[in-house]
């Protein structure tokens, strides 16, 4: 087998951290690994890093046991772990696209009301979705009418930041949420008179946010739970499901996000107390048909999308609802919930596309 440069695009603050061994979520040592399966040696990179007149990057090598500095050509593939929100560096990842340099996950992140209007299209995937609505004043209150229980949540939010609750108990109406972002700082008003207080027609004037009925879903230890399902391209350029864990929120709060306190478990034993009427096999079976069919429906909208991780929820009778999808699965979740193969196979399966698509 050949070994051929596979890229790593990489935030600057993760790419500052490299030589310290300081990279947060990412583990560099589960891509060594996995690019030595593969043949393939990676290269991390930044994108300002990048010389195109030039046809070269400087990228961190590992070298020993010691990650070095190195001038080498572009490699022709590239996985991308970053986030670029700028127009610069949108424009720059089109043209090394339109130059034949192959990114895949080049754009991962996606608004919450895109990804619901592509998926509300299929009429397979449309029963799995809750209603769901742009938040407006008028648009809350009907919601309001027709449901006891909702979430509102930002269109471009990530790991539980800025969403709320919104619910109804006996005749009055409370909100929850967090003022600080932290998993530590949740809090709960009562509606004077059922109107929507201050704070929430503040955010929803200066920020994009969704409205979406909450699904009751099973619990856990008294805890609501939906499911990580892993979902990437591997050797063959077709998807699969690498792994799925649960997610069980926080005494705290509603979120399930493990960034906000939620514990991350393996689906066996959460399913085995929580769904205890129902076959197993069947709920996993229809978790992972839904994952893969929204993960094929996106792809013809996100031609570059080959590793998604997607949220998932029980309702108390089995039923899977699609909940959102993540552009850019942290991975780790598998890790915490004792997971380690599967945490590993996370970062094997984009390796595996990679030389897939070198050796096309």
């Amino acid at each position: 087998m050949w070994f051929s440069y596979i890229g790593i695009l990489m935030n600057a603050a993760m790419h500052r951290g490299i030589p310290h061994g300081r990279t947060g979520p990412e583990s560099l040592a589960n891509y060594e690994e996995a690019a030595r399966i593969y043949g393939l040696i990676p290269c991390f990179i930044r994108l300002q890093d990048i010389d195109m007149a030039g046809g070269q990057c400087t990228a961190y090598i590992l070298k020993g046991k010691a990650y070095t500095l190195v001038r080498i050509p572009i490699p022709r593939v590239i996985h991308n772990r970053a986030i670029h929100l700028d127009a610069a560096s949108q424009r720059k990842i089109n043209l090394m696209l339109g130059q034949g340099y192959i990114i895949f996950n080049g754009f991962n992140r996606y608004g919450k009301d895109e990804i619901h209007q592509l998926l509300q299209t299929d009429p397979l995937l449309s029963p799995h979705l809750p209603e769901t609505q742009k938040a407006t004043s008028s648009s809350i209150s009907e919601m309001m009418r027709q449901y006891d229980d909702l979430i509102i949540k930002p269109c471009a939010g990530s790991i539980g930041r800025g969403i709320l609750r919104l619910h109804r108990s006996g005749t009055t109406w409370k909100l929850t949420y967090s003022s600080s972002g932290k998993s530590s700082g949740w809090k709960t008003v009562a509606l004077r008179q059922n109107k929507l207080p201050a704070l929430l027609q503040s955010r929803i004037a200066h920020i994009p946010y969704l409205i979406q009925e909450r699904i009751s879903l099973a619990e856990f230890k008294d805890s609501p739970y939906d499911l990580r399902v892993s979902v990437q391209r591997g050797i063959s350029g077709e998807w699969g499901i690498t792994g799925i864990y649960a997610k069980a929120a926080s005494a705290r709060t509603f979120v399930s996000n493990v960034a906000q306190g939620a514990k991350a478990l393996g689906v066996d034993a959460v399913l085995r107390e929580s769904l205890p009427h129902l076959s197993h096999d069947i709920v996993v079976s229809n978790v992972r048909m839904l994952a893969l069919r929204v993960a094929e429906k996106l792809e013809q909208h996100l031609p570059n999308a080959a590793d998604l991780g997607l949220d998932i929820g029980l309702s108390t009778m089995g039923k899977p609802y699609f909940i959102e999808c993540n552009g850019r699965d942290q991975r780790y979740g598998f890790r915490k919930a004792g997971l380690t193969e599967l945490w590993k196979g996370t970062y094997r399966q984009p390796m595996a596309y990679a030389r897939y698509l070198l050796s096309r």
